[in-house]
C-alpha cells in the first residue's frame, strides 16, 4: 500500500475506493482506507492493523451503507471529512464542526483525528467507536460499542456494550432496528447506592487491561486473570457478532516466529452466553426457534430444531423458521399419521412459550400429549413434569445440568421430503414386476422366447441383487454394530486419507464421509499400526468385542477393514475434538461442564471394566483419548485396542520417562496389569479436569507445581485447594465438591494398586452414593509425604 509521507493529512487530500492507497500512522501499525467486502465492488471505510497479514478492522464508518467502487473520502478545504459515492451522493460524514479543521492524522494508537490549528482534537474515531476498543482508548458514561450483523455484514448487530450512568459496564441485547435495551447478560458490578463508590469510565490501558475507574479513586480490573504479557503483542477488545466481549492478543509482526500466527482470545465475558442471556424479551444468542451450545472456545453454536431451517441462511444467529406449519384441520386424521416426534436430550428453554405444565407424567405420556395437541410444537420432560410450549421459542440451549428431554413435533411430509419413502421403493418394485408380467404375456406363445425371457429375468434379478448390495453396503452402516469395509471403500471415503485428525499410540485417524440417504455422514477412520501376530481370527475377535459395546460415554465402532496388512477401524465422528483441546486452551471451560465430563468418563470406564461380556482394560486413558460429541458429552475412544498392539507397544508408547504421567507404577515393576491401571490414569486425568492444566508441565516456574499429582496432594494437605483452581470463582464457590473431587483423585493415584478403588466405587463416590474417606499419601516413600 502507498502511504502518506507525513503524519499529518493536509486539507484537500482524498482516497478513492478500489485504489490501494491508505492514510497510515507514522509507525505503520494502523491505516485508514477502503476495505473491500466479499470480493465485491463494495467498500467499507475502515481503520485496520496494517503490519500483520490479517488486517483486522478496529473501526468502520459506513457499515449500514457500503460505498460503491469509485467512491471518494475527502478532507475538504473547509475541513469537512466526507465520503461520497461515484455520483456525488453523500454516504457518510464525520459531523459538522464549529471549529475550523487544520489537518487530519492517523495516530500510532489507532485513533484517527481531525485537529484544529491549536492541535486540539475536534473529531476523533476513539470518541465514535464501533465494535472495538484499543489500548489508551476510554469509554465514558453513555459510551457504547455495537456488534455488527455477521462476519461480512457490518450493519448494526443485536448486542451492545454500554457504560451506564449508574457506573455499571453492561453487555445487553437490543431490539433491532432500535436501540431499545433488553436485560443485561453481563455486569461489571461497579454501581453503588453511594455515587462516590460507582464507576464513571472504562479505560483500556497500554498493558492490555480493561479497568473501570470508580469516583472514589479505586480501580476494578476486569481482565486481571488474563495470561499474556504485554511485551510484543498487539491488543484489541471487541464486541463480537455472537455477543461475546473478548480481549485479543496478536504477536507483533517483527516478533520471531510470529508468521502464521493469528489473534488469540485471552479473556472474554460471559463464560456461557447460551445460559447468560435471560429475561422475557428477545430471542437469545441464537434467535427464535433454535438452541445454543458452546464449542470448545466457549463460542455459541446455533442449531435449528428438527423441522425448522435458518430464517437467514447467511446468519446462523438470526433464528429459525418452521418448514411446514401444522394444520389443525386435517379431515379428522390421527395425529400419529401426520406428525412424528424427534427427541433432543438436555434441551432447555426458560419459561418462554410455556402454556401448560403437567405433573406426574412419564416420557411416553408427555410425548403423546404433545403429539395430540395442535398448539404444542415442543414438550420438555424433566423429573416427572411436562411443559408444553408453542412458538416462538426463545433462548433455547443445551443445558448439561438439566438432564431433561425435549420432544419436537415435526410434520411427516417435512421428514419425507428429505428421506426416501417406503412407498416410492415399493412403487419401483411393483413397476418392475408389472414389466416382467407384461413381457411374459407377449412372449408366452413361443417356447424359444420363453427361454430367452427366463434368461433375461435371471440376469436382471442377479444384477439387481448385486446393485442393491452395493447400494446398501454403506447405507446400513450406522444401523448395525459392525460392518466390513474394503480398503478401497475407506480410501474413497477419506479422499485418499487426506485429512488427518490425529495420531496416537494405536495409529493415525482420518476424517471420512459416507453417503447415507443422500446425506453426508462423517466418520473417523483409524489406520492401525503394528499388530499382534495371531492373525485374522485374533483381530476379528477383539474388534467384535469392541463392536458389542454400547454406552453413551464410549465412541461407537461402526465397522472395520481387514485386508492383509491393512487393519482399519471406522468410528462415528466426534465433532468437538478431544478433551485435551477443551481443557488446555487459553480460557478455562465451564466448571460444571467439566465435572459432567469427569462423571461421564467414570461411568464409561465402569461399563468397560464390569458391565461388558468380556472385561476391557483401556491401558491408555488420557485427555487425548477422550472425544467430545456435538453435545459435548465425553466419549472414551481407543478402548480395547491394547490387545491389538504388539506386547511391548502399549508400555513404550505411553510411558513418560523419569516422571509420573498417566501410566500406573506397576507397568515399571513387572506386576500383573489389571483394571486398576485405568483407575490410576483416570485419577491423573481427574486432576487435569479440575485444574485445567496438564499432569506434567515442565514450563511451570515453580518446580513444586511441575508434577500435578504431587502438587495437588500438597495443596490438599495444606488445605489450599483454591490454588488448584486459581481464581475460578465458580469452582471456589463449590469448595465442598472441589475437596471431594481431589480426594477421589488422590485415592485413584495410590501407588499400591490394592488401595485404589474400582471404577464403580469411583463413580459412586462422585455421585455421592459412597462417602469419600480421607486418602493416604499416594507415594508413601516419596518426599511429598
Amino acid at each position: 500500500m502507498l502511504a502518506a509521507q507525513n503524519a499529518n493529512i493536509s486539507l484537500g487530500s482524498s482516497l478513492i475506493a478500489s485504489e490501494s492507497t491508505s492514510w497510515r500512522s507514522p509507525s505503520g501499525d494502523f491505516a485508514l482506507g477502503f476495505h473491500r467486502i466479499n470480493n465485491q465492488d463494495l467498500f467499507l471505510l475502515a481503520i485496520w492493523y496494517d503490519k500483520i497479514p490479517e488486517k483486522t478492522l478496529v473501526w468502520y464508518a459506513n457499515g449500514d451503507d457500503l460505498a460503491p467502487k469509485g467512491s471518494r473520502l475527502q478532507l475538504t478545504d473547509n475541513g469537512n471529512l466526507t465520503l461520497t459515492g461515484p455520483k456525488g451522493q453523500e454516504i457518510w460524514n464525520a459531523g459538522s464542526t464549529t471549529d475550523r479543521v487544520a489537518y487530519a492524522a492517523m495516530l500510532d494508537d489507532g485513533n484517527f483525528i481531525l485537529a484544529g490549528r491549536d492541535d486540539k482534537y475536534i473529531w476523533e474515531s476513539f470518541k465514535n467507536p464501533t465494535d472495538t476498543i484499543l489500548p489508551t482508548q476510554e469509554l465514558e458514561l453513555g459510551g457504547k460499542l455495537f456488534s455488527h450483523q455477521t462476519e461480512s455484514n457490518y450493519s448494526k448487530g443485536s448486542f451492545q456494550l454500554f457504560m451506564k450512568t449508574d457506573g455499571n459496564l453492561v453487555l445487553r441485547p437490543i431490539g433491532l432496528p432500535t436501540d431499545f435495551p433488553y436485560e443485561p447478560y453481563f455486569r461489571s458490578n461497579t454501581d453503588s447506592v453511594d455515587e462516590m463508590n460507582s464507576g464513571y469510565r472504562m479505560v483500556f490501558n497500554e498493558s492490555g487491561h480493561l479497568n473501570v475507574f470508580l469516583r472514589n479513586g479505586s480501580v476494578v480490573n476486569l481482565t486481571e486473570n488474563r495470561t499474556v504479557s504485554n511485551g510484543e503483542f498487539y491488543f484489541r477488545a471487541t464486541l463480537d457478532v455472537d455477543g461475546i466481549f473478548a480481549l485479543y492478543a496478536h504477536p507483533r509482526a517483527q516478533t520471531n516466529g510470529s508468521r502464521g500466527q493469528t489473534w488469540s482470545a485471552i479473556w472474554s465475558v460471559p463464560n456461557n452466553i447460551c445460559s447468560a442471556i435471560n429475561g422475557d424479551l428477545g430471542g437469545g444468542p441464537c434467535g427464535y426457534n433454535s438452541y445454543c451450545r458452546l464449542d470448545d472456545k466457549r463460542r455459541p453454536l446455533c442449531e435449528c430444531l428438527p423441522g425448522f431451517s435458518l430464517s437467514d441462511p447467511n446468519n446462523k444467529l438470526n433464528g429459525c423458521k418452521q418448514n411446514i406449519i401444522p394444520n389443525c384441520e386435517q379431515d379428522n386424521s390421527k395425529p400419529e399419521d401426520l406428525y412424528i416426534i424427534r427427541e433432543l436430550p438436555n434441551a432447555y428453554w426458560p419459561v418462554s412459550a410455556n402454556y401448560e405444565q403437567l405433573q406426574g407424567l412419564n416420557e411416553d405420556d408427555c410425548r403423546r400429549l404433545c403429539l395430540s395437541d395442535c398448539n404444542c410444537i415442543v414438550a420438555v420432560i424433566k423429573e416427572g413434569t411436562c411443559w408444553k410450549k408453542k412458538l416462538p421459542l426463545s433462548k433455547g440451549r443445551l443445558d448439561y445440568n438439566t438432564y431433561g428431554k425435549a420432544f419436537i413435533k415435526v410434520t411427516k411430509s417435512d421428514v419425507s421430503s428429505n428421506e426416501p419413502s417406503l412407498q416410492n421403493s415399493n412403487t419401483k418394485k411393483n413397476d418392475r414386476e408389472t414389466l416382467i408380467i407384461v413381457g411374459a404375456v407377449f412372449l408366452g406363445s413361443s417356447v424359444f422366447f420363453n427361454f430367452l425371457l427366463v434368461g433375461a429375468i435371471s440376469l436382471f434379478a442377479f444384477y439387481s441383487y448385486k446393485n442393491r448390495q452395493k447400494q446398501t453396503k454403506t447405507s446400513d452402516i450406522l444401523e448395525t454394530n459392525q460392518r466390513t469395509f474394503t480398503y478401497k471403500d475407506l480410501e474413497e471415503a477419506t479422499g485418499g486419507f487426506r485429512e488427518e485428525l490425529g495420531r496416537g499410540a494405536f495409529g493415525t485417524v482420518y476424517k471420512g464421509v459416507l453417503i447415507l440417504s443422500s446425506l453426508k455422514n462423517y466418520v473417523a477412520v483409524k489406520k492401525l499400526d503394528r499388530m499382534v501376530q495371531e492373525g485374522e481370527k485374533e483381530f476379528k475377535t477383539e474388534v467384535s468385542a469392541i463392536a458389542r459395546t454400547h454406552h453413551k460415554n464410549l465412541v461407537r465402532l461402526l465397522g472395520f477393514c481387514d485386508e492383509g496388512l491393512n487393519k482399519l477401524l471406522v468410528y462415528e465422528f466426534m465433532s468437538n475434538g478431544t478433551l485435551a483441546s477443551f481443557l488446555f486452551g487459553i480460557s478455562r471451560p465451564d466448571w460444571n461442564k467439566r465435572l459432567q465430563m469427569a462423571f461421564g468418563i467414570a461411568r464409561g470406564l465402569t461399563y468397560l471394566h464390569e458391565e461388558c461380556s468380556t472385561q476391557i482394560i483401556h491401558c491408555d486413558i488420557k485427555p487425548q483419548n477422550i472425544l467430545l460429541d456435538d453435545t459435548f458429552t465425553a466419549r472414551i475412544s481407543d478402548f480395547g485396542l491394547a490387545k491389538l498392539l504388539m506386547s511391548d507397544q502399549t508400555r513404550t508408547q505411553t510411558v513418560i520417562r523419569g516422571t509420573r504421567g498417566y501410566v500406573a507404577p506397576e507397568w515399571f515393576r513387572n506386576m500383573p496389569i489389571t483394571a486398576k491401571v485405568d483407575v490410576y490414569s483416570y485419577g491423573v486425568m481427574l486432576l487435569e479436569i479440575i485444574c485445567c492444566r496438564k499432569g506434567l508441565d515442565m514450563e511451570r516456574e515453580n518446580e513444586e507445581e511441575v508434577i500435578l499429582a504431587d502438587w495437588a496432594y500438597d495443596c490438599y494437605k495444606q488445605k489450599r485447594l483454591d490454588k488448584l483452581v486459581e481464581d475460578e470463582e465458580e469452582a471456589r464457590n463449590d469448595s465442598k465438591r472441589l475437596e471431594k473431587l481431589v480426594m477421589v483423585a488422590i485415592w485413584c493415584i495410590q501407588e499400591d494398586p490394592s488401595l485404589r478403588p474400582s471404577m464403580r466405587t469411583v463413580t459412586q463416590m462422585l455421585e455421592g452414593v459412597v462417602q469419600v474417606s480421607v486418602p493416604p499419601c499416594p507415594s508413601p516413600f516419596s518426599s511429598i509425604c
